[in-house]
Protein backbone atom coordinates (compact mmCIF):
# COMPACT_ATOMS: atom_id res chain seq x y z
CA UNK A 1 0.00 0.00 0.00
CA UNK A 2 1.16 3.81 -0.06
CA UNK A 3 0.72 6.63 2.07
CA UNK A 4 0.95 10.26 0.81
CA UNK A 5 3.73 11.95 2.93
CA UNK A 6 3.82 16.05 2.63
CA UNK A 7 6.34 15.53 -0.36
CA UNK A 8 6.48 12.00 -1.83
CA UNK A 9 4.05 8.59 -1.73
CA UNK A 10 5.52 5.91 0.57
CA UNK A 11 5.36 2.79 -0.01
CA UNK A 12 4.55 0.56 3.24
CA UNK A 13 3.70 -2.73 4.03
CA UNK A 14 0.21 -2.88 4.63
CA UNK A 15 0.50 -5.67 7.37
CA UNK A 16 3.26 -3.85 9.36
CA UNK A 17 1.03 -0.40 9.23
CA UNK A 18 -1.76 -2.49 10.45
CA UNK A 19 0.15 -3.68 13.37
CA UNK A 20 1.57 -0.10 14.25
CA UNK A 21 -2.28 1.13 14.31
CA UNK A 22 -3.50 -1.63 16.51
CA UNK A 23 -0.40 -1.06 18.66
CA UNK A 24 -1.10 2.56 18.63
CA UNK A 25 -5.23 2.31 19.64
CA UNK A 26 -4.06 -0.39 21.93
CA UNK A 27 -1.51 1.78 24.05
CA UNK A 28 -3.79 5.06 23.63
CA UNK A 29 -6.65 2.31 25.22
CA UNK A 30 -3.95 1.12 28.13
CA UNK A 31 -3.46 4.91 29.04
CA UNK A 32 -7.22 5.73 29.20
CA UNK A 33 -7.37 2.47 31.30
CA UNK A 34 -4.63 3.91 33.93
CA UNK A 35 -6.34 7.50 33.91
CA UNK A 36 -9.58 5.93 34.90
CA UNK A 37 -8.25 3.65 37.64
CA UNK A 38 -6.46 7.04 39.16
CA UNK A 39 -9.43 8.89 38.82
CA UNK A 40 -11.22 6.08 40.89
CA UNK A 41 -8.13 5.75 42.98
CA UNK A 42 -8.05 9.14 44.31
CA UNK A 43 -11.74 9.21 44.73
CA UNK A 44 -12.11 6.15 46.74
CA UNK A 45 -9.11 7.45 48.96
CA UNK A 46 -11.43 9.92 50.11
CA UNK A 47 -14.37 10.30 52.40
CA UNK A 48 -17.84 10.79 51.22
CA UNK A 49 -20.83 12.40 52.55
CA UNK A 50 -24.20 12.70 51.31
CA UNK A 51 -26.61 15.40 53.41
CA UNK A 52 -29.91 14.89 52.31
CA UNK A 53 -33.61 16.53 52.61
CA UNK A 54 -37.06 15.86 51.43
CA UNK A 55 -36.49 18.51 48.12
CA UNK A 56 -32.45 19.43 48.09
CA UNK A 57 -33.18 22.93 47.51
CA UNK A 58 -33.29 24.23 50.97
CA UNK A 59 -31.73 22.28 54.05
CA UNK A 60 -29.11 19.69 52.43
CA UNK A 61 -27.83 21.85 49.99
CA UNK A 62 -27.11 24.15 52.96
CA UNK A 63 -25.27 21.76 55.07
CA UNK A 64 -23.15 20.77 51.89
CA UNK A 65 -21.90 24.28 51.30
CA UNK A 66 -21.78 24.99 54.81
CA UNK A 67 -19.84 21.52 55.50
CA UNK A 68 -17.45 22.51 52.51
CA UNK A 69 -16.60 26.05 53.81
CA UNK A 70 -15.80 24.48 57.17
CA UNK A 71 -13.83 22.01 56.17
CA UNK A 72 -12.00 24.09 53.87
CA UNK A 73 -10.42 26.36 57.10
CA UNK A 74 -10.34 23.16 58.53
CA UNK A 75 -7.80 22.33 55.86
CA UNK A 76 -9.72 18.65 55.00
CA UNK A 77 -11.26 19.62 51.89
CA UNK A 78 -8.82 18.05 49.99
CA UNK A 79 -9.89 14.61 51.96
CA UNK A 80 -13.80 14.73 51.33
CA UNK A 81 -16.21 14.37 48.90
CA UNK A 82 -19.22 16.26 49.76
CA UNK A 83 -22.67 15.86 47.90
CA UNK A 84 -26.61 16.40 48.43
CA UNK A 85 -29.68 15.28 47.65
CA UNK A 86 -33.71 15.01 48.17
CA UNK A 87 -35.54 11.99 48.95
CA UNK A 88 -37.84 13.09 46.62
CA UNK A 89 -37.63 14.52 42.78
CA UNK A 90 -39.89 17.40 43.23
CA UNK A 91 -37.20 20.27 42.62
CA UNK A 92 -34.63 18.29 40.00
CA UNK A 93 -32.43 20.29 38.19
CA UNK A 94 -33.48 23.67 40.21
CA UNK A 95 -30.74 25.75 42.36
CA UNK A 96 -31.10 26.14 46.41
CA UNK A 97 -34.00 28.15 47.44
CA UNK A 98 -33.31 32.06 46.91
CA UNK A 99 -34.00 32.55 50.43
CA UNK A 100 -31.19 29.45 51.21
CA UNK A 101 -28.38 31.04 49.04
CA UNK A 102 -29.10 34.64 50.73
CA UNK A 103 -28.88 33.72 54.08
CA UNK A 104 -25.67 31.57 53.84
CA UNK A 105 -24.14 34.21 51.67
CA UNK A 106 -24.78 36.58 55.08
CA UNK A 107 -22.61 34.56 56.13
CA UNK A 108 -20.20 34.19 53.47
CA UNK A 109 -20.89 31.24 52.65
CA UNK A 110 -21.84 30.09 48.96
CA UNK A 111 -24.52 27.44 47.30
CA UNK A 112 -23.60 28.51 43.90
CA UNK A 113 -23.49 25.47 41.68
CA UNK A 114 -25.34 23.46 43.65
CA UNK A 115 -28.24 21.95 42.05
CA UNK A 116 -31.23 19.23 43.45
CA UNK A 117 -31.08 15.45 42.34
CA UNK A 118 -32.79 12.72 44.10
CA UNK A 119 -31.12 10.27 45.86
CA UNK A 120 -30.04 7.05 43.65
CA UNK A 121 -29.82 3.84 44.91
CA UNK A 122 -26.16 3.78 43.81
CA UNK A 123 -25.50 6.86 46.67
CA UNK A 124 -25.70 3.93 49.69
CA UNK A 125 -22.81 2.43 48.46
CA UNK A 126 -20.60 5.30 46.98
CA UNK A 127 -21.23 7.58 50.09
CA UNK A 128 -19.69 6.68 53.68
CA UNK A 129 -21.98 8.80 55.33
CA UNK A 130 -25.61 9.81 54.39
CA UNK A 131 -26.86 12.48 56.92
CA UNK A 132 -30.55 13.13 56.78
CA UNK A 133 -31.96 16.39 58.64
CA UNK A 134 -34.77 14.62 60.01
CA UNK A 135 -36.63 11.40 60.86
CA UNK A 136 -38.96 11.32 57.72
CA UNK A 137 -36.05 11.28 55.81
CA UNK A 138 -33.96 9.21 58.13
CA UNK A 139 -36.82 6.79 57.95
CA UNK A 140 -37.13 7.00 53.96
CA UNK A 141 -33.64 6.17 53.24
CA UNK A 142 -33.63 3.56 55.97
CA UNK A 143 -36.47 1.94 53.59
CA UNK A 144 -34.61 2.28 50.27
CA UNK A 145 -31.06 1.23 51.64
CA UNK A 146 -29.40 -1.80 51.06
CA UNK A 147 -28.98 -3.63 54.10
CA UNK A 148 -25.25 -3.60 54.13
CA UNK A 149 -24.96 0.17 53.70
CA UNK A 150 -27.89 1.00 56.20
CA UNK A 151 -25.01 1.48 59.07
CA UNK A 152 -24.20 4.64 57.38
CA UNK A 153 -27.50 6.92 57.31
CA UNK A 154 -27.56 9.19 60.58
CA UNK A 155 -29.19 12.35 61.76
CA UNK A 156 -27.22 15.16 61.27
CA UNK A 157 -28.02 16.56 64.39
CA UNK A 158 -26.32 13.90 66.34
CA UNK A 159 -23.02 15.84 65.85
CA UNK A 160 -24.26 19.13 67.54
CA UNK A 161 -24.41 19.61 71.19
CA UNK A 162 -27.89 21.11 71.15
CA UNK A 163 -31.38 20.04 72.79
CA UNK A 164 -33.02 19.47 69.12
CA UNK A 165 -33.00 16.14 67.22
CA UNK A 166 -34.04 17.92 63.98
CA UNK A 167 -33.04 20.00 61.01
CA UNK A 168 -36.00 22.03 60.76
CA UNK A 169 -38.11 22.35 57.51
CA UNK A 170 -37.61 26.30 56.62
CA UNK A 171 -39.59 26.17 53.27
CA UNK A 172 -42.65 27.19 54.24
CA UNK A 173 -41.28 29.68 56.77
CA UNK A 174 -39.66 33.42 56.77
CA UNK A 175 -36.34 34.86 56.87
CA UNK A 176 -36.03 33.83 60.81
CA UNK A 177 -36.47 30.05 59.73
CA UNK A 178 -33.35 29.98 57.30
CA UNK A 179 -31.30 31.52 59.71
CA UNK A 180 -31.72 28.83 62.51
CA UNK A 181 -31.73 26.23 60.12
CA UNK A 182 -28.08 27.66 59.75
CA UNK A 183 -26.71 27.80 63.05
CA UNK A 184 -27.83 24.36 63.81
CA UNK A 185 -25.79 23.49 60.79
CA UNK A 186 -22.82 25.01 60.81
CA UNK A 187 -23.09 23.53 64.75
CA UNK A 188 -23.51 20.20 63.11
CA UNK A 189 -20.85 20.49 60.74
CA UNK A 190 -17.80 21.77 63.13
CA UNK A 191 -19.07 18.31 65.12
CA UNK A 192 -19.25 16.02 62.02
CA UNK A 193 -15.78 17.46 61.48
CA UNK A 194 -14.15 16.65 64.77
CA UNK A 195 -15.45 13.34 64.09
CA UNK A 196 -13.73 12.63 60.75
CA UNK A 197 -10.78 14.73 62.22
CA UNK A 198 -10.34 12.20 65.11
CA UNK A 199 -10.55 9.03 62.22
Amino acid sequence: MSVNCRHAEVQVDASKYARACEYVIGAERLVRGICRTLAFMNAESKTSILFVCMGNICRSPTAEGVFRHHAELAGLRDRLHIDSAGTHAYHVGEPADQRARAAAERRGISLEGIYARRVQLADFERFDYIIAMDQDNLARLQEEAPDAHRHKIRLFLEYAAVDESEVPDPYYGGAAGFERVLDLVEAASRGLLETLAAR
